[in-house]
């Protein structure tokens, strides 16, 4: 790409990741910097400012590009480093409204902004779907889970007004009976007691060393969290927070719904085993 990044995951792009087909990965030289637009954000340990959604950021150019991007972390934009859109940048700029940007043609910027965060959604649910249907030991769910892709792909190329109108919350439930399923099948390969934290406070929890292989971590607060050489082989991280949590010398080998951009929230350091396809960030 001849131009730097315009939407706010620089580190997760420059430190790699797992590669999904169907544009799944951010590709903002073709993003109309909708994720610097669309979205809100407030004054906080993430942001240095308040930003209202449909407003651009004022580091947004004229080109869309972000015109701090290389310093973002000592800016004060950290939470804009741990932003991951799923290629749905892209999708809507130039599949939805067919590559005419919100600045060119003022009266769609409403439409767009408002497609944007389901697409969002959209696609993050397919790559999930895409990630589940690369575990060998979920096969048994991998027919439900085509069709649930080839569903979602579809419904990302219907009109705005379509995609506005979805229920997300409800595909979400369908498409997670499918991802805790496949879940089940992988963790089940683990040996022994599996520990079960779905949706635990864990925020700043001493787990330094502790044995998590297998355990299911799905929604779970790690905020702070001291997992320094903790076991967190084949262990679900699918929607975990991971802020600031310390991963130094943790194993996260066949971990699985593990992000870039949950990755880029924590800490760690070269001892850090990641799973394969999600490279070391930058920044650590």
């Amino acid at each position: 790409m001849s131009r730097p990044p315009a939407a706010p995951s620089p580190e997760s792009r420059e430190s790699g990741g797992r590669e999904h087909p169907d544009g799944l990965r951010a590709d903002c030289g073709n993003c109309f910097g909708l994720c610097c637009v669309a979205l809100p954000f407030a004054r906080s340990a993430d942001f240095a400012v308040d930003k209202a959604a449909g407003t651009p950021c004022a580091s947004l150019q004229a080109d869309f590009r972000c015109g701090i991007h290389a310093g973002l972390r000592e800016r004060g934009f950290s939470g804009c480093t741990v932003f991951d859109c799923f290629g749905a940048g892209q999708k809507v700029s130039q599949v939805t409204f067919g590559g005419t940007d919100w600045r060119r043609a003022p009266e769609s910027a409403g439409a767009m902004f408002a497609v944007f965060p389901v697409m969002r959604q959209l696609h993050e649910l397919l790559h999930y779907v895409t990630e589940a249907l690369g575990l060998g030991p979920a096969r048994p769910v991998h027919a439900e889970l085509r069709r649930a892709r080839r569903r979602l792909d579809g419904l990302t190329r219907g009109s705005a007004e379509s995609i506005v109108a979805l229920d997300v919350n409800a595909l979400r439930g369908e498409v997670n009976r499918l991802l805790l399923r496949a879940s089940e099948l992988v963790r089940a390969q683990v040996p022994g007691r599996r520990r079960d934290h779905r949706g635990a406070d864990l925020m700043g929890a001493r787990l330094a060393g502790a044995d998590l292989r297998g355990a299911s971590l799905r929604g779970a607060l790690l905020v702070a969290a001291d997992l320094r050489k903790a076991d967190l082989r084949t262990a679900d991280l699918i929607g975990a927070d991971l802020r600031d949590a310390d991963l130094r010398g943790a194993d996260l080998t066949g971990s699985i719904f593990l992000t870039r951009a949950r990755l880029n929230a924590a800490r760690g350091d070269a001892t850090t085993r990641l799973p394969t396809g999600l490279d070391r960030p930058a920044h650590w």
